[in-house]
């Protein structure tokens, strides 16, 4: 079984995602993570030594070789992933799609004070706010091609929708 969490940066796909693969007794992948060994360096190196190009053609490569892998996992998937080079068909296609979606108000009380994402960085909250809904648009149609949706997502929801798969 592969399950494919997708969703926007801070809607808890790690959070929820690493306490359900210990329960499905596979292991867990944090998409970010693995890119980041694989390159020696962190994501925000990465975009500003290579830019987002470069990162987003490692995070497809990751999520293919994931994807053709005969193995079983949990993976949290880049917020970007399901986004370019046909990652949501890849995602579909080789496992179980689960899309997290939580409003932005409460992505943004999540990521509020994290310089961590690229993407996010910004000169204050409000700016911060407006990149978050721009990004949320911009790939809801893409999220929205998961297989599940779970709304406001906890790890209850989660477990109940993966069982229901199964």
């Amino acid at each position: 079984m592969k399950v494919y969490l997708i969703g926007m940066p801070g809607s808890g796909k790690t959070t929820l995602g690493l306490p359900l693969a210990e329960h499905l007794g596979i292991p867990f992948v944090d998409q970010d993570k693995e890119i980041e060994n694989r390159e020696g360096k962190t994501v925000q190196q990465i975009f500003a030594e290579r830019g987002e190009d470069y990162f987003r053609q490692a995070e497809s490569q990751v999520l293919r070789e994931w994807a053709a892998a005969q193995k079983s996992f949990v993976m949290a998937t880049g917020g970007g992933a399901p986004c370019f080079f046909q990652g949501i068909d890849v995602i579909n296609e080789s496992g179980i799609s689960i899309f997290f979606d939580v409003s932005v108000q409460e992505l943004l009380k999540r990521v509020a004070k994290n310089k961590e994402r690229p993407l996010l960085h910004a000169a204050d909250l409000q700016e911060k706010e407006e990149k978050l809904k721009a990004l949320y648009t911009n790939r809801m149609p893409t999220y929205r091609q998961a297989h599940i949706i779970l709304d406001h997502p906890t790890y209850q929801s989660l477990l109940k929708a993966v069982q229901f798969r199964k």
